[in-house]
């Protein structure tokens, strides 16, 4: 019988003694350094609509992807798309009534050849 009133006696003092009852406020976080130098955006928002050259590069574009790129530029009637050693995604579409080569690189670039 003494040694359970034992035990409870030193669960609750080191129950009492692991309790913090004063309030210190917020923790602070560790101290990271900012960056000296700008740092760019993770993602490029910059407008290609209005460039005209590819720029061959490593294509992260899916399939769908440049098919939607092209069609939101106004194409119709994209056929095949096939990506060449460059990265350049390229189909036949069509542009007001006017049937032609369009291709699609890295940063997105629509242009018909």
């Amino acid at each position: 019988m003494i040694k359970p009133i034992f035990a409870l006696a030193a669960a609750a003092a080191l129950l009492a003694a692991c309790g913090n009852s004063e309030n210190t406020g917020p923790v602070d976080g560790p101290a990271v350094a900012g960056s000296e130098t700008p740092r760019n955006d993770a993602i490029d928002t910059t407008d290609t609509s209005q460039q005209t050259t590819l720029t061959p590069g490593a294509n992260s574009f899916t399939e769908a992807q440049a098919r939607e790129a092209i069609a939101k530029q106004g194409y119709t009637s994209i056929g095949t798309l096939t990506q060449d050693q460059s990265g350049i995604w390229s189909a036949p579409a069509t542009m007001a009534g006017t049937q032609s080569t369009v291709s699609v690189d890295y940063k997105g670039v629509v242009t018909a050849q």
